[in-house]
């Protein structure tokens, strides 16, 4: 594991505890797991409630999100007794592990666990507000862009500068910038003089997925919009230069999936596919246009964006049946990169 990493994992559990002790008066310690049997479990946390002591496996996040709950589900089935320690615990997700009786610890100091003749819930403590760091250049808007073409381009982190740049359609004086971003984070491993490659590329993707949200898909987004004839089959749409997104793309794809909210990505100016598909401006409409940002030949004859694009667009409606075809795709077409 990388170091800084490791770090980060420490400090997050650390602080959660500390929390939690000052909030309810629970004493926790942390034991790291660093070695190579360990893969799969993050450390033990060992917790003292009256004379009773309870030790769990524990997996750590900086937040979680819909898309990585079969994860986490998994690890708890494999490493029971399980607890999930993240900086940041949506309440929904909260929610589903409450569900599935699965421990996990916030960076307030939030507990829930269920553990043989103990029940503890703690909820309602917000962490406290913490300086914004420096942000990393790797993930901003520019440098997601980058490292999308690292991602799925395999010989892409070995180009002269100026390819890369013009592979992810950004500035020249962007890349060594981004790339010493991913050296900072644990993603870029020299080997020699010349040769670096890319490591930790799950945990990468898992990053890339969660700044596409958050940073650059927002920018991308150029509206929503209905048909005007709500009873056309979007099948029966023609367009050029654009390529189908998220639902419809998964259903060329893979034909598990009726779509309902219909993603593309496109070139062209909307206006001129606002005409011949007569589509009409609504803020909750299931049309929804996106800016194309990526520059590579077509994988397939199919009219849909890369098998990357689509996963991230399904596990992004964090709507399970999304989540479940997004699986299918990473599994067959993905995985052999990342893992």
């Amino acid at each position: 594991m990388n170091k800084k990493i490791a770090l980060l994992e420490d400090v997050i559990v650390e602080r959660a505890l500390s929390h939690l002790e000052d909030l309810a008066g629970i004493k926790g310690m942390w034991k790291p797991m660093r070695q190579p049997q360990d893969k799969g479990i993050d450390g033990e946390i060992t917790m003292n409630l009256g004379m009773d002591t309870l030790i769990f496996h524990a997996e750590v996040r900086r937040e979680l999100r819909e898309y990585q709950l079969s994860q986490i589900l998994n690890l708890a089935n494999q490493y029971a007794p399980f607890m999930l320690v993240a900086n940041h615990i949506f309440p929904t997700i909260k929610e589903q592990l409450r569900k599935n009786g699965i421990a996990y610890l916030d960076g307030g100091g939030n507990l829930f666990l269920r553990h043989h003749t103990h029940f503890v819930w703690l909820e309602g403590n917000k962490p406290p507000k913490e300086e914004k760091p420096t942000p990393n250049r790797a993930f901003t808007k520019t440098g997601l862009k980058v490292i999308y073409v690292l991602l799925t381009q395999e010989d892409a982190i070995q180009l002269p500068f100026r390819e890369i740049a013009e592979r992810a359609n950004v500035a020249l004086g962007n890349i060594p910038l981004v790339l010493a971003g991913l050296k900072e984070a644990g993603h870029l491993l020299q080997m020699d003089k010349k040769k670096v490659i890319l490591q930790n590329k799950k945990e990468l993707l898992e990053r890339w997925i969660a700044g596409y949200r958050e940073t650059l898909r927002p920018t991308l987004h150029l509206g929503n919009y209905q048909l005007l004839d709500k009873k056309a089959n979007w099948q029966n749409l023609h367009f050029d230069g654009a390529e189908w997104g998220g639902e419809p793309a998964a259903n060329l794809l893979t034909s598990y999936l009726n779509p309902e909210i219909l993603i593309i990505y496109t070139k062209e100016q909307k206006n001129k596919l606002m005409k011949s598909w007569k589509l009409i401006p609504h803020s909750k409409g299931n049309v929804q246009l996106y800016q194309k940002f990526w520059n590579e030949e077509k994988a397939s004859n199919l009219p849909i964006a890369p098998q990357l694009i689509i996963y991230a667009d399904l596990l992004l409606t964090d709507d399970p049946r999304c989540i479940e075809v997004a699986e299918i795709i990473y599994n067959k077409y993905l995985k052999q990169l990342f893992e």
